[in-house]
């Protein structure tokens, strides 16, 4: 049985942070409408199926546990039932649950919604999409989940909802453009969105590698471990052509990839503070040529002593 807000002793917190008040007997009685906040046991509520965000066990989530051990939950968590169970499907909350787990609440305050799986997951995404420090395959599958359900309500009320308007539809933040490279990245293999995650290569990189068929991307994977590198975007580019022409082999990834990149090449740096102490007044560029002109005179054949005597 569903307990209301009304016994968690930190409902007068939760209800300063809302602004709303349990639904209890009274009100039915008298007819005024209130917000439907229940407890929830933990254990009936489920992770969102193909949840595309990720739950750091951090020092942020450790921070909100500790906050919640002290507080309760004040946000209450979204959430919608489960179809042919008695449990909870989360929509938007997934770190306040486990936060409140690490915290050891049995119970939690949850606003019941009852919505279809289209317009959860629209919601679902939309209510993370704002979090900072998103990762790429953050926004790639959940801007996939969004786009799927939008075509698929477009397609039980109208046919007007083309590919133009549903990714015009995704996101507030980034360009039509930008969602479409996001949402190509779910063709990547799991190994390379990983480097993405980690911040190893760059979104157009990772889109044009997203158009090689799953053995080429691994290649390209073997390439970079004994490589030691990563593909520039020319590079990247250039594989995704010859694929397109059906003529990419193992072999050319590699040959593509053992290429020098200019931003690969070693390069000694003097900061300008000190060099400008050998060389006073000088401009940057002066300074160069000056240094130039000093090693190409060092490199000229030095003449016996003999022959400087004379």
């Amino acid at each position: 049985m569903k307990e209301t807000l009304q016994n968690n002793p930190h409902w007068n917190s939760v209800r300063n942070a809302l602004g709303v008040k349990p639904k209890n007997t009274s009100d039915t009685e008298n007819g005024s409408e209130a917000a439907t906040i229940t407890m929830l046991p933990l254990a009936r509520l489920r992770p969102f199926r193909e949840h595309p965000y990720h739950v750091q066990e951090d020092a942020e989530l450790v921070a909100l546990s500790d906050s919640i051990a002290q507080n309760g939950v004040l946000s209450p968590i979204l959430v919608r039932p489960l179809e042919g169970t008695d449990d909870y499907e989360i929509i938007s909350g997934h770190r306040r649950a486990k936060a409140a787990e690490l915290a050891g609440l049995s119970d939690v305050p949850v606003i019941i919604t009852e919505i279809d799986r289209d317009a959860a997951v629209i919601q679902m995404v939309d209510s993370n999409l704002h979090r900072e420090h998103l990762l790429p395959s953050e926004k790639a599958f959940a801007y996939k989940m969004k786009m799927e359900a939008i075509k698929h309500q477009g397609r039980a009320t109208s046919d007007q909802v083309g590919p133009k308007l549903t990714v015009q539809r995704i996101s507030e933040g980034d360009s039509a453009s930008q969602v479409k490279r996001y949402i190509r990245l779910t063709n990547l293999i799991p190994e390379l969105l990983e480097r993405m995650d980690r911040g190893e290569m760059a979104l157009t990189v990772g889109e044009a590698l997203s158009y090689l068929n799953e053995e080429m991307q691994y290649a390209v994977l073997d390439a970079m471990g004994e490589q030691e590198c990563t593909p520039s975007l020319s590079q990247a580019c250039r594989m995704k052509k010859l694929f397109s022409d059906e003529q990419l082999t193992e072999d050319d990834v590699f040959d593509i990839l053992a290429e020098e990149k200019a931003n690969q090449r070693e390069m000694v740096k003097i900061p300008l503070d000190v060099l400008q102490l050998f060389f006073p007044d000088y401009t940057p560029q002066q300074i160069r040529n000056a240094i130039v002109r000093m090693l190409e005179q060092q490199k000229k054949p030095q003449k016996c002593g003999r022959e400087e005597e004379r």
